[in-house]
C-alpha cells in the first residue's frame, strides 16, 4: 500500500493506492484562507497539520469497513502541496508567521527590486520575479518584519513543512523548489547568487532529493497516531501540479494536463530545461530525474466560479455552470465579456493589479449570461496561457482534463473548442494530486516509471467544435483587447 497526501489551498486531500493500481480509499478535510489585507492570502501551517490528521482520521474509519489492514501494510508516504507558500521557522522548527500562499501578491516591489540587483535572475531561475514565487515573499518580510526574518532559521514549502512534523526532517524537492525563484532550476541545485541577493545563505534552505527518491523516515510518535508502520520512507514528493502530472501518467515529452483547481493552469512535460519567462511561462524541473515541464497559470480560475457562485446566490458551482449552460448559442454570441483577474493574474500579464472587469453588460443580459460570461472568461484566460507557450499543436495530440471543473461535460466541451485541442477526463480526477504523491511514494519502494506513471482510465473525450470555435473567437479577439485598454486603471 502507498499512502498519498496533497496539501492544497482548499483543503487536504489524501488517497491510498494498491499495486494493482486500485484506490482502495480517499479522505478529505477543508481548509479556509485568511485574506486580512488587499493582496494577502495566509494560512495558519497548524491548520494543515490538523486537516492533514483529520483526514487521516476519516481515512482510517472508511478503511476499517472495507479493508481494516491497509493502514498496516502501508510501504511509503508521498507528498504533494501548493507551491510557493512561505513557512518561516526558527531554529526549534516554530513557526514564525502565517505561511504567505501562491496567491499572496503583496510583493511587487520587491520583485521588482530583486530583478534589477541581479540582472542574471531570469537565466539562474527561468522564470520572472513573480509575487507569486517565495523569494519576493520573503523579501517582503526581511522590509516589514525585520525581526522575524532575523530569527529564520530555515524556509519550507507548504508540502515540506508536513514532512517536518512527520519527520523531522527539513526535505524539499525539484520541483516544488523550482517556484521559489531560489533555485538553479537548469542544474537542480540551489542558487548562492541568488540567496545572497536575497541575504539567504544555502543553511537556510532545506536539503534537496529528487520527487522519487526517499527523503526521510516517519516518525513512531505519527506512524503511532496515523496506524501506519514507523520507520517508514517519506518519498521527496512534488509540487501540486508536478504530482498531478504524475498521477495522470504525464512523463514524456509534449503530454500534459488542463488543471481547473483554484488556479487554472496549462502543463506540458519537457526533456530538457526550456525558459520562457518572456511570456509569463513558469520552466520547472519535473518530479522525476532529467525531466522539467512548462506551465501557463491563471491565478483566478475555480475561484472565479466561486465569487459568481456567492454573487448570484447560488449553491454551489455546479448550479453556476447549470445556469451557464442555459443560455442558447445565440445568447452566448450577446453576453458581457468577464476578465477574471479578481487577485490579478501570472500568465501572461504578470500583474498582481489586475482587477476583474465584467464588461457590455445591459438591461438585456440575465443571470445566466453573467454566468456564461464568468466560465468563458476563464476559458479564454486559459487560451492566452495557451498561446503564450507557443506550442507545436501538431505534437500535443491531445490534453488531459483534471480537477473540479472537469466534472462539468459542458465546460469540458467549451474548453475544447476554446483551445481547439482534444481533451480526456479521467477518474478520480479531484485527487490527481495525491494520486501522483501516492505514486512517487511507490516508485521511492522500487516501482518502474513505465508501469506506475500510467494515464488513468478515460471516462471522456472532448473533441474541438469547429462551429462552437468560430462563434468563441471573434469574442476571445475582444476579450484580448480589453487587457491592454483598461490596465493604466487597475491600481
Amino acid at each position: 500500500m502507498y499512502l498519498g497526501i496533497d496539501l492544497g489551498t482548499s483543503g487536504v486531500k489524501i488517497v491510498l493506492l494498491d499495486a494493482q493500481h486500485r484506490v482502495l480509499a480517499t479522505s478529505s478535510a477543508a481548509l479556509s484562507v485568511q485574506r486580512p489585507r488587499s493582496l494577502w492570502s495566509e494560512q495558519h501551517p497548524a491548520d494543515w497539520w490538523a486537516a492533514t490528521n483529520a483526514a487521516m482520521q476519516i481515512l482510517a474509519e472508511t478503511l476499517a469497513k472495507s479493508h481494516p489492514q491497509a493502514l498496516a501494510t502501508v510501504k511509503t508516504i508521498g507528498l504533494s502541496g501548493q507551491m510557493h507558500g512561505a513557512v518561516l521557522v526558527d531554529t526549534a522548527n516554530q513557526v514564525l508567521r502565517p505561511a504567505m500562499l501562491w496567491n499572496d501578491g503583496r510583493s511587487g516591489e520587491q520583485c521588482a527590486a530583486l530583478a534589477s540587483a541581479l540582472p542574471t535572475l531570469q537565466d539562474t531561475t527561468g522564470n520572472l520575479a513573480m509575487p507569486g514565487f517565495t523569494a519576493p515573499k520573503v523579501l517582503w518580510v526581511k522590509q516589514f518584519e525585520t525581526a522575524i526574518f532575523e530569527r529564520t532559521d530555515c524556509i519550507l514549502l507548504p508540502k515540506d513543512w508536513l514532512r517536518l512534523m512527520m519527520t523531522g526532517e527539513r526535505v524539499s524537492d525539484m520541483s516544488d523548489a523550482s517556484g521559489t525563484l531560489w533555485l538553479d532550476v537548469g542544474k537542480r541545485r540551489w542558487s548562492t547568487e541568488v540567496l545572497a541577493a536575497c541575504g539567504l545563505t544555502e543553511s537556510h534552505m532545506p536539503r534537496l532529493v529528487e520527487g522519487n527518491f526517499v527523503a526521510a523516515r516517519l516518525s513512531a510518535d505519527v506512524a503511532a497516531q496515523w496506524s501506519v508502520p514507523a520507520n517508514i520512507p517519506v518519498a521527496g514528493g512534488a509540487g501540486d501540479n508536478a504530482a498531478t502530472a504524475i498521477g495522470m501518467g504525464s512523463v514524456q515529452p509534449n503530454i500534459g494536463f488542463v488543471s481547473l483547481g483554484t488556479s487554472g493552469v496549462i502543463f506540458l512535460t519537457c526533456d530538457q530545461f526550456r525558459p520562457n519567462p518572456k511570456a509569463a511561462i513558469h520552466a520547472f524541473c519535473h518530479a522525476l530525474p532529467s525531466l522539467w515541464h512548462q506551465m501557463s497559470v491563471m491565478l483566478n480560475a475555480g475561484s472565479s466560479l466561486v465569487w459568481a457562485t456567492q454573487l448570484l446566490g447560488l449553491s454551489h458551482e455546479a448550479d453556476l455552470l447549470q445556469l451557464a449552460a442555459s443560455l442558447s448559442p445565440e445568447e452566448q454570441t450577446d453576453a458581457p465579456l468577464f476578465l477574471p483577474y479578481l487577485g490579478g493574474e501570472r500568465t501572461p500579464h504578470n500583474n498582481p493589479n489586475a482587477q476583474g472587469v465584467l464588461f457590455g453588460l445591459t438591461h438585456a443580459h440575465s443571470s445566466a449570461a453573467v454566468a456564461y460570461a464568468v466560465v468563458e472568461g476563464v476559458s479564454f484566460g486559459l487560451l492566452d496561457g495557451w498561446m503564450a507557450m507557443n506550442t507545436d499543436n501538431d505534437k500535443v495530440k491531445a490534453l488531459s482534463l483534471v480537477g473540479g471543473g472537469s466534472r462539468s461535460a459542458w465546460w469540458a466541451q467549451l474548453l475544447a473548442s476554446t483551445l481547439n485541442v482534444r481533451l480526456h477526463t479521467h477518474a478520480e480526477s479531484d485527487f490527481t494530486g495525491a494520486l501522483g504523491a501516492a505514486r512517487l511514494a511507490w516508485l521511492t519502494d522500487g516501482g518502474e516509471i513505465s508501469q506506475v506513471c500510467i494515464e488513468p482510465v478515460r471516462l471522456q473525450t472532448y473533441e474541438p467544435d469547429p462551429s462552437q470555435t468560430q462563434r468563441l473567437m471573434p469574442r476571445y479577439a475582444r476579450f484580448g483587447r480589453l487587457y491592454p485598454a483598461l490596465k493604466q486603471e487597475f491600481n
